[in-house]
């Protein structure tokens, strides 16, 4: 059997895909990861490091600890302030993925020995005519190929993903059953192991955050908002208009510090997207017919791909997009890739 790192968060879900590679006879050890946490939020790596640790005596493996605190305020928070100064909103988690778990940590493990790393998202690892994929998870409610659409062979070709058939029930209830110490720890709610903080209040301490204007379609000024950085494309609270009418987010614009608003929904959904850092899973050219996932949590719709002098995904219905977002892209199951919604979408007509 095969020597895994695998990644233990202190969370529920790591401790049992440390467990069923265990069972399956791999030579298991069990790997904490510390990463930066800002000094003003209530310090959470400790507990769940003695987490990871109490599970890795239970299960009676190897425990060792990686600090990629550096590497991780650099490559995510730093990216994640600067996007959201220009009024774009970052996705944190598919930085964290690519450039901290599956970058340092998977370079780490290979160079200690390790012939795979291992990680308790719900995904399953493909492999098919000399290529990996990745496969939606068995309990789709728990899918997590969107954050992970920017690993690439070689990653794949180092990446054991246990989980992968599993329900969140059964792996709380497995945990249960080995008498796991964090059976009942609650989900993570916090921003990519940063700590249950609020955006605002994070933000608000990277950038200088002043109230402004709240603008309708006509360009009048109808109310006041906290900080035009704070904000999200579709998003309706936080902001007030001073009519019960609902509102939504149409345009944001931190240089002015103003955001547009809009009544109708329509008016914030696209027919389709410019995206850049497109990233392929396979080899192979993407196909032209696909299906997108405009955001987390959205259902996949179909969609066609342009991939001319830009690269621009077509929806079959307008959707709801945010610059900054990735637009995640599949064949049936099978996670293709995808790419971040371009600025322009907060900028270009309804199409």
């Amino acid at each position: 059997m095969s020597r895994v790192y695998v990644g233990l968060s202190g969370g529920v879900d790591s401790a049992v895909a440390a467990a069923h590679l265990c069972e399956a006879g791999h030579d298991v050890t069990g790997v904490f990861i510390k990463i930066w946490q800002p000094e003003f939020v209530e310090c959470t790596w400790r507990e769940d490091r003695l987490d990871a640790m109490r599970v890795a005596a239970v299960l009676g493996i190897a425990f060792r600890e990686i600090d990629l605190s550096a590497e991780y305020k650099r490559a995510v928070i730093d990216s994640m302030i600067h996007q959201y100064r220009n009024g774009v909103t970052p996705n944190p988690d598919v930085l964290c993925n690519r450039e901290i778990k599956f970058g340092p940590f998977l370079s780490w493990a290979l160079s200690e020995g390790a012939e795979y790393i291992a990680t308790g998202h719900y995904t399953r690892r493909h492999e098919a005519d000399g290529e990996f994929g990745l496969l939606r998870a068995t309990d789709v409610s728990k899918d997590q190929t969107y954050f992970l659409h920017m690993l690439d062979q070689e990653m794949l070709a180092h990446t054991l993903f246990p989980l992968g058939e599993l329900t969140k029930q059964e792996v709380r209830s497995r945990a249960a059953e080995l008498r796991l110490p964090v059976a009942q720890k609650p989900d993570s709610q916090g921003l990519c192991f940063v700590g249950d903080i609020e955006i605002g209040e994070f933000l608000g301490r990277f950038i200088a955050l002043e109230p402004g204007a709240v603008l309708d379609m006509s360009g009048r000024t109808i109310g006041e908002h906290r900080g035009a950085a704070l904000y999200t494309t579709g998003q309706r609270h936080g902001f007030h208009v001073g009519v019960s009418a609902p509102h939504y987010i149409v345009h944001i614009d931190t240089q002015s510090n103003t955001i547009t608003v809009t009544t109708d929904i329509a008016d914030i959904k696209r027919g389709s997207v410019k995206l850049y850092e497109v990233h392929s899973i396979s080899k192979r050219p993407l196909p032209l017919r696909l299906s997108a996932q405009p955001r987390y949590h959205a259902q996949l719709i179909d969609a066609r791909l342009d991939t001319g002098s830009e690269t621009r995904v077509h929806f079959d219905e307008p959707q709801l997009v945010s610059p900054g977002q990735s637009v995640v892209l599949y064949d049936g199951d099978l996670c293709l890739g995808g790419g971040e919604v371009s600025r322009e979408a907060h900028l270009s007509s309804h199409a």
